[in-house]
C-alpha cells in the first residue's frame, strides 16, 4: 500500500502563554498543502522481524526507532496485533522546515496500519494515538484546515480557504531549533483573534496576521527576513514563515513557475502550486 503524506503551513501563529510544564500554548491555523512524501507499507515474510524501515532522499540523524513512522508502528503494536511489515519512506518535504513532514508521515502511517490490519479505529481514536507522537500529528488524521490551540493538539474546523490562489514555498539552507525560535518570544494573547483575521479577505492579512517566531528568527538570521520581503516584492498578497521555520510561503493571485522562483531564490528549496 502506498500513500502520500502532505505538508502543512501555518496561517498565523500566536504564542499565547507559557505553561507550567515548560511548553507554550499557541493559536494557529494549520492548512494542508500538496507537497508530498511517499510512504509505502507492505506485508513482510513470516520469518522477518516485526518491521523493517528504510528512508530515502534524506538523512535521519538517529536510530530508526526514533523515527516517527517507526514510533507510529510501535504505538499501535502496543495495543493491537499488527502484521509484520516493510516500511519505505521517500522524503520530498524538507525537514526542519516548519512544514510538519515528520508528523504527516507518522499520521499517515497510523491510518495505513489501521487499514492494513483492519483495526477499525475511528478518526478520534487515531487522533489520540497521533497526539502522543507529536503536537501537530493529530492534524494530519483528518487533514483539513483547522484552528489549533493548546500546544497545537486541540483542533477545531475552520472555513478558511485559499482556493483560487497560488502558493510559493521557499526554504533556505538554514536550520532553526525550536529552542532558538522561542528565545525572544514574549507570550501574549493577540490583540485581534486569529479566527477573526482568517475570515477577512487574504489581501487584508498583511499587517494583521503574524507569526510570533519571526522576531527571534529574523534577529539571528537576517537572510530569512529578506526572503519574506522578496516574496512581497514579487507580488505576494500575504507572506509568512511557517511554524518555527525556516520555510517561507507567499500567497499570490497570479501563477509563478518554479523556474522563476528558483531564479529568484538560488540554492534554496522552491515549490509552487495552485491552492484547491
Amino acid at each position: 500500500m502506498i500513500t502520500f503524506p502532505n505538508a502543512k503551513i501555518n496561517l498565523g501563529l500566536d504564542v499565547v502563554e507559557r505553561r507550567p510544564d515548560g511548553y507554550h500554548n499557541l493559536e494557529t491555523i494549520f492548512y494542508p498543502i500538496p507537497l508530498q512524501d511517499i510512504l509505502e507499507i507492505t506485508p513482510a515474510d513470516e520469518e522477518a522481524p516485526a518491521y523493517t524501515f528504510k528512508m530515502f532522499n534524506a538523512r535521519f540523524d538517529g536510530i530508526d526507532d526514533d523515527n516517527l513512522v517507526v514510533k507510529a508502528y510501535k504505538i499501535l503494536a502496543a495495543d493491537h496485533k499488527l502484521p509484520k511489515v516493510d516500511i519505505s519512506l521517500y522524503k520530498h518535504i524538507p525537514t526542519g522546515a516548519g512544514l510538519g513532514g515528520g508528523s504527516a508521515d507518522a499520521a499517515f502511517a497510523l491510518k495505513m496500519l489501521n487499514e492494513i490490519a483492519a483495526l477499525g479505529l475511528t478518526d478520534e481514536q487515531l487522533e489520540e494515538y497521533a497526539a502522543r507522537l507529536g503536537a501537530d500529528c493529530a492534524f494530519f488524521i483528518r487533514n483539513t484546515p483547522a484552528y489549533a490551540t493548546g500546544i497545537g493538539n486541540i483542533l477545531s474546523p475552520t472555513p478558511c480557504s485559499l482556493a483560487g490562489y497560488h502558493l510559493v514555498l521557499v526554504k533556505p539552507d538554514i536550520h532553526i531549533s525550536t529552542k532558538e525560535a522561542y528565545s525572544l518570544v514574549v507570550p501574549a494573547a493577540p490583540a485581534t483573534p486569529l479566527t477573526h483575521i482568517a475570515t477577512l479577505p487574504v489581501e487584508q492579512w498583511k499587517g494583521a496576521m503574524k507569526n510570533d517566531f519571526e522576531k527571534s528568527v529574523f534577529a539571528k538570521h537576517p537572510a530569512c527576513e529578506v526572503i519574506k520581503e522578496k516574496l512581497y516584492a514579487m507580488g505576494a498578497v500575504y507572506a509568512s514563515m511557517s511554524g518555527s521555520g525556516s520555510s517561507f510561503f507567499g500567497i499570490f493571485k497570479e501563477e509563478h513557475s518554479v523556474e522563476d522562483i528558483k531564479a529568484a531564490f538560488p540554492g534554496m528549496f522552491c515549490w509552487c502550486s495552485k491552492c484547491e
